[in-house]
């Protein structure tokens, strides 16, 4: 095998037992044989971390590290035909800029799950730090990867609708309906605790991919919102339920809204897009499907893989029409495009067309810029120009 042609080499921090994001990440990962894990650390235990490391991943005693510093520092070491090239980061939201930072002091890429840091502060100086050192930075808002996401951009970036006037994106879910926290529930135990979460719950935790969904198939970017967030089950400390009403630099008007008190409701993802011409809906349940609608003629349902759709939209699809592609596919759509992008950096080439459209770390501010000014503004109970710092003074009449 060329070095052209050689798997790329990844090490995970996080994704340990109990996990569900980690085993996501290998199988995205290495679903198109272009990445290969080979290390990781695991967990804060460091006999968890080894029983993670082989019984979850096959991986080797030596490859298995108790902390993720040791794992830099000894990967490091390692020939440069043995380490690794690049870390994923799958911790929660309060690990994310130490391991992210030390990843990149240390020389290695990274790709990160979003929310991309816990505050917006930490964003800002991991986008100064990603500048500096010139490495690639990724991060997993995989809901981009999806071929009819890519449709959706694709009619809205031509101008088949002419202006944007009103998007509309929901993500509901039913899972935190009831206190799971209490219950013993891991995935719940952090996401709902400020000092792991960070400044919200809901709307940093599923909120952040309906913003990031809407600015990556509108291009639009928000200038000041209105938020109501509120906590429906008794004593949990962040939101589990958010409204949003937006304005966009084009005069363009929308609301975000996100709860996981919506009980039954399983992970309901939902965009809409109305411009002067025309308009459109997708959703994750229905994922390659996309509904394009028109004033003077029946809508129209694009599907995955069907002949006409956009050069984009078949550069995400890997399957023959009619055979679904879900929530793994488009996970691996992210990492392929890195993937891509990293060989082309490594042997000194131009990166393929395509390869680099993939969410990087200024996906990643504006995400925590959503976060804080949604808090802030319920916080006021007023429109807040986007990207007031939380706990900033309201602005001087």
């Amino acid at each position: 095998m060329t070095q052209g042609a050689a798997r790329l080499r990844m090490g995970l921090v996080g994704g340990g037992e109990g996990s569900f994001i980690g085993p996501v990440h290998r199988m995205a990962a290495e679903l198109d044989g272009r990445i290969e894990l080979v290390c990781g650390a695991f967990s804060a235990d460091a006999l968890r971390s080894k029983r993670s490391g082989g019984a979850l991943y096959g991986l080797p005693g030596d490859r298995c590290y108790a902390t993720f510093e040791e794992m830099f520092r000894a990967e490091a070491e390692l020939d440069e035909n043995e380490r690794m090239h690049f870390v994923t980061v799958a911790v929660p939201n309060h690990l994310h800029y130490p391991v992210a930072r030390g990843a990149l002091e240390a020389g290695f890429h990274v790709v990160s799950d979003k929310p991309v840091t816990f505050d917006l502060d930490e964003a800002r100086k991991l986008e100064a730090l990603v500048a500096e050192t010139g490495l690639l930075f990724g991060l997993t808002y995989n809901y981009t990867g999806y071929p009819m996401v890519r449709e959706a951009r694709h009619l809205v970036h031509t101008g088949a609708f002419g202006d944007i006037r009103r998007v509309i994106v929901e993500y509901i879910q039913g899972w935190l309906a009831e206190p799971l926290e209490r219950a013993g529930n891991r995935q719940a135990e952090w996401r709902t605790d400020p000092e792991r979460s960070g400044a919200a719950g809901c709307i940093g935790d599923i909120g952040t991919h309906g913003e990031n969904l809407a600015a990556y198939v509108t291009g639009l970017t928000i200038t000041e919102l209105c938020a109501d967030l509120t906590a429906f089950v008794p004593g949990r400390p962040l939101d589990d339920d958010g409204n949003v009403l937006l304005r966009f630099d084009n005069g363009a008007r929308g609301v975000l809204f996100a709860s996981q008190v919506a009980v039954g409701e399983e992970n309901g993802l939902r965009l809409r897009v109305y411009g002067e011409r025309g308009g459109l809906e997708w959703s994750q349940m229905e994922p390659n499907t996309l509904v394009v609608r028109w004033p003077d003629r029946p809508a129209e349902l694009r599907r995955t893989g069907a002949p006409g759709t956009s050069p984009a939209a078949g550069a995400a699809t890997r399957l023959p029409a009619g055979h679904p592609e879900g929530f793994l596919e488009a996970f691996a759509v992210i990492y392929r495009n890195f993937a891509a992008a990293l060989r082309a950096r490594l042997d000194g080439d131009a990166p393929p067309a395509d390869s680099e459209d993939f969410p990087t770390i200024a996906d990643g501010v504006r995400g925590m810029a959503f976060v804080e000014t949604a808090v802030e503004s319920a916080r006021r109970g007023a429109w807040v120009p986007f990207g007031t710092p939380h706990g900033a003074a309201p602005p001087s009449s």
